[in-house]
């Protein structure tokens, strides 16, 4: 397991655990495949107290609640407007613990 301040430095393969804060408003986005998808911004705070940004997809959305803890394995990062967020991604697997 990394903590929320090791996995802003990596791209990809990344196993963390937190707690989910601060989840946001869905959003209804279009995908390139075609159709609409719930997205959800919320940060995952891990043991150490750092945090980083968590994207929710999908049925993701509504299974995470604030307070949730959860496990990310093979997740990974992409940074937009300066801003690094975690997601599982399409070959990860998002668990929830608690």
């Amino acid at each position: 397991m990394v903590t929320a301040e090791q996995a802003k430095n990596m791209r990809s393969g990344i196993n963390i655990e937190g707690t989910v804060e601060r989840k946001g408003e869905p959003r209804t986005v279009n995908m390139k495949s075609g159709g609409t998808i719930q997205v959800c911004d919320a940060f995952l705070i891990d043991e150490t107290g750092g945090e980083i940004k968590l994207t929710l997809w999908g049925d993701e959305v509504e299974q995470v609640k604030d307070g949730s803890k959860v496990k990310i394995e093979n997740g990974y990062t992409t940074s937009f407007k300066g801003e690094v967020s975690l997601t599982k991604g399409k070959y990860g697997k998002l668990e929830i613990i608690s």
